[in-house]
């Protein structure tokens, strides 16, 4: 594995982290009265925008996909408290409670990533940003199949294992887009 490459998705988290922080501080954990497939429609939304960016070129409201991929990393890791905890009908976490669980499932999805890499032996360099957009459209399909099906697979991993993808995915486009 390339020695860079803990750095850069730690810096990478640290910018995802940081907002969180702050929307924190903002709202609470207002996020937690959502169930997981509004979760899923929100990853889905972000990730729509930025193919619809990456495809045309323009955008209306003036920001780029660095934010809508910032934006899927963050519920990305929420939908995974939200998997671990349940959903809940109140803010029912303080914000250091909300800070530990972003950490929590953050540090689970970047020891996969870890694990991934050097199995895939830093595929990912090779890879467009436009195609980690795809990867995500895709795992959110496959989780909305999951969730059809009240979250049963037969032989495939779960909703957990596909959000920590796409946040591992978002990751390596935020590193491509502000450190290569």
């Amino acid at each position: 594995m390339e020695k860079n490459t803990i750095a850069q998705f730690d810096a990478a988290i640290k910018i995802c982290r940081d907002i969180y922080v702050k929307k924190l501080h903002d709202y609470g954990a207002s996020w937690r009265i959502m169930r997981p497939e509004s979760i899923t429609d929100q990853i889905f939304i972000k990730a729509t925008r930025i193919r619809t960016l990456e495809t045309t070129g323009t955008s209306m409201v003036g920001e780029g996909i660095l934010p809508e991929f910032i934006a899927i990393v963050n519920y990305g890791i929420i939908g995974l408290i939200q998997l671990s905890l349940g959903f809940s009908d109140s803010k029912d976490l303080s914000v250091d409670e909300a800070i530990a669980a972003y950490d929590r499932e953050m540090d689970t999805t970047r020891s996969l990533m870890i694990a991934k890499n050097h199995d895939y032996n830093e595929a990912w360099r090779l890879m467009r940003v436009t195609s980690y957009t795809d990867m995500i459209l895709m795992k959110l399909q496959r989780t909305k199949e999951i969730e059809k099906n009240d979250g049963h697979t037969e032989i495939s991993e779960g909703i957990d294992a596909n959000y920590m993808d796409m946040v591992n995915y978002a990751l390596f486009a935020i590193i491509k887009l502000t450190q290569e």
